[in-house]
């Protein structure tokens, strides 16, 4: 099922929408750092492949199981540049659990956006989703990633396990952090 995008997430200083074509250069650009590629994936290294990129996110909107947001910093030099990636991943569509993801671009850590921007997209998912059952976010991460776990915390989602690697995808263990819709999150799930 798909959402109908009636309310963008809001967040100090924060502008959240989908991406658009024009997105593309300013992609390429944010990708070139090497801490980004580290922990994403998906190569973007050309218009090529930022293309490629971003039919992969308006597939997800239009099938229901990715809702990706380009995340705009409305009030430092240069407002309105692209400076993060915050997506609501759907496996299950209709289902009570999803994960977020998120990436910064380097000119833009160390001043909250990731934090801020994870908070809105979960407040928003919380409440488009309500309808279907949505009941846990997931954010997951890599144990080396020190960064995305202070954001984890920053952002209400408690750390829940420790997760074995699974190589070759997944070479590192990870940790599992989660809010639940009912209470923000620090409510331990049921075991």
């Amino acid at each position: 099922m798909t959402v109908a995008l009636t309310t963008l997430p809001t967040a100090d200083g924060l502008l959240l929408r989908p991406f658009e074509d024009a997105d593309a250069p300013a992609l390429v650009e944010i990708y070139r750092d090497g801490t980004l590629r580290r922990f994403t994936r998906v190569p973007v290294d050309d218009a090529d492949q930022a293309a490629h990129w971003l039919d992969a996110q308006y597939r997800g909107w239009s099938e229901g199981s990715r809702y990706s947001f380009a995340v705009l910093d409305v009030r430092a030099p240069g407002a309105g540049a692209l400076v993060a990636n915050v997506v609501l991943k759907r496996g299950t569509p209709g289902g009570e659990g999803a994960e977020v993801g998120y990436w910064t671009a380097a000119a833009a850590r160390g001043r909250g956006v990731a934090p801020r921007a994870v908070g809105a997209l979960t407040a928003w998912a919380f409440t488009a989703f309500a309808d279907e059952g949505l009941t846990r976010i997931d954010l997951l991460h890599q144990v080396d990633n020190a960064a995305s776990c202070r954001v984890a915390e920053k952002s209400g989602y408690a750390l829940r396990e420790v997760l074995t690697a699974l190589p070759p995808e997944f070479p590192l263990s990870g940790h599992r952090h989660s809010r639940n819709r009912l209470d923000g999150s620090q409510r331990p799930e049921p075991e």
